[in-house]
């Protein structure tokens, strides 16, 4: 089994666990804000993290260039609009529809992965790609209670629009920070990761905070005041992005994508066996075909 694939798993299981604790942080933050500590409070953890594999480790820094810089910035800002426009989407009456459109992120990670980069997918995990995606909007219309006719009809309404262009952003800042990562021409995979997650959460920390004390000041003071559970979301979260660069930069980003579906596998697990909650017919295919799509993207790397 190739390393990217536990890998993968472990950052999937870690971003489950993320969300699981930013579910305390729901009611005294805004979206916005429960958003935010993911990248303020995971910055302090990455950069102890650099500094130990540096002073105590031992291992050189990378050399930083203009093209690295780019990306960072580029990916930083994707997955900021992402949130964005993920919580304008809540604003439409429909917006289920626009928010199930929005998980095809899973077949632009692909596309984009080819346009920016260059990466290419055999013919096999190009199928298991587009099953894990079919799986993903299923999955998502059966928690939505959203019908297939309704997507349909919905495909010309604007949550639909900005549901494709959510996904296009996540799909691209995924593949941004695969670019910024390979840019460095580093050998040593950790330092590499672990430098591309630290200045990407610096830019991304600077960014949004400076957005939120401009147009939501009391969220910014919020994020301070609720720090216990801030601060392990980004411990949490920290950790899980480690595994996440890992994965990307040692791997295609839409086969890593792809297998990191793998976490709704988890969450449907949870929401059966522990919280012994009622699943409908769609949530149920949905999660057959993600599994199915794992097994045939692990079988093709084999």
């Amino acid at each position: 089994m190739e390393l990217w694939i536990p890998i993968t798993v472990l950052a999937a299981f870690l971003q489950n666990a993320r969300s699981a604790l930013q579910k305390h942080l729901k009611g005294r933050l805004s979206t916005l804000g429960a958003a935010y500590v993911r990248f303020l409070y995971a910055m302090p953890f990455s950069l102890v993290y650099l500094w130990g594999l540096h002073e105590i480790v031992g291992k050189d820094l990378p050399v930083f260039n203009t093209t690295f810089l780019m990306y960072c910035v580029l990916g930083g800002a994707s997955q900021i609009i992402f949130t964005v426009l993920l919580l304008y989407l809540f604003q439409f009456r429909n917006f289920a529809v626009g928010t199930t459109f929005s998980k095809t992120e899973v077949f632009q990670v692909a596309v984009l992965g080819f346009l920016i980069l260059g990466d290419t997918v055999t013919a096999p995990a190009a199928a298991a790609i587009a099953l894990a995606g079919v799986g993903v909007v299923v999955l998502s219309a059966g928690q939505s209670k959203v019908s297939l006719k309704a997507l349909i009809s919905g495909v010309t309404e604007r949550p639909t629009v900005i549901g494709l262009v959510c996904g296009a952003f996540l799909g691209a800042s995924v593949v941004f920070f695969r670019g910024a990562a390979l840019s460095l021409k580093w050998d040593d995979l950790a330092m590499t990761v672990a430098y591309t997650l630290a200045v990407s959460l610096v830019i991304q920390t600077i960014a949004m905070g400076a957005y939120l004390a401009w147009k939501e000041a009391p969220t910014l003071k919020a994020v301070f005041v609720h720090w216990k559970w801030s601060a392990a979301v980004g411990a949490v979260g920290m950790a899980g992005s480690v595994a996440w660069f890992l994965a990307f930069t040692m791997q295609n980003a839409a086969y890593v994508r792809a297998l990191g579906q793998i976490e709704l596998v988890f969450t449907f697990a949870a929401s059966i066996f522990f919280f012994k909650e009622k699943v409908a017919r769609l949530e149920v295919i949905g999660i057959a075909l993600i599994i199915l799509a794992i097994l045939l993207l692990i079988l093709s790397r084999a």
